[in-house]
């Protein structure tokens, strides 16, 4: 890269990192793995640099990059090693002064990984499904049917007949 790229990258990642790490630790619940899907994204944003450049909407461009980084993370080799033989039991939670979000944070990292970014994506960034479509690669039917199955399966986890207000079937497509 030239010297002026690369400024222009630096001043770049050094302004969209809080945002990008926020993305990432609603995807992988965890400030580790988070950092770790920033620090993957921005590298290859800094090879791709040239071409992230000249996207029409550099944000989404790079939101796509951490998204898809995240969903296909679990089909490289070294997510499959394990330090341990079998996963510590996770804290159980108390009902005195858990927040709702705590809550809803750990029913989420239960979900598989493809709905989990589309719920993410959809609630908490508020994206059309069409933008999440476009950012997955994949058409606009998986992404409502993945909406429906990983809001299903959040209830489940939570015991709820419907889930923060929402119902699949007055949502809509927006």
């Amino acid at each position: 890269m030239r010297d002026s790229s690369d400024k222009e990258y630096v001043d770049y990642v050094t302004a969209r990192i809080p945002a990008l790490r926020r993305l990432a630790y609603l995807l992988a619940g965890d400030e580790h793995r988070a950092d770790d899907l920033v620090q993957q994204t921005i590298t290859r944003l800094y090879v791709k640099w040239r071409r992230a450049q000249v996207a029409d909407n550099l944000d989404a461009y790079v939101r796509t990059m951490l998204v898809r980084t995240y969903v296909d993370e679990r089909r490289l080799a070294w997510s499959r090693v394990r330090l341990f033989r079998e996963l510590p039991e996770p804290a159980p939670f108390e009902d005195d002064g858990i927040e709702d979000r705590q809550v809803v944070r750990a029913a989420l990292s239960r979900v598989p990984r493809r709905q989990q970014a589309v719920l993410v994506l959809r609630f908490f960034y508020d994206l059309s499904v069409d933008d999440v479509a476009g950012m997955l690669g994949c058409s606009t039917g998986t992404v409502k049917s993945q909406t429906s199955r990983g809001l299903a399966h959040l209830r489940r986890l939570l015991g709820e007949r419907e889930f923060a207000g929402y119902s699949t079937t007055n949502r809509g497509a927006r």
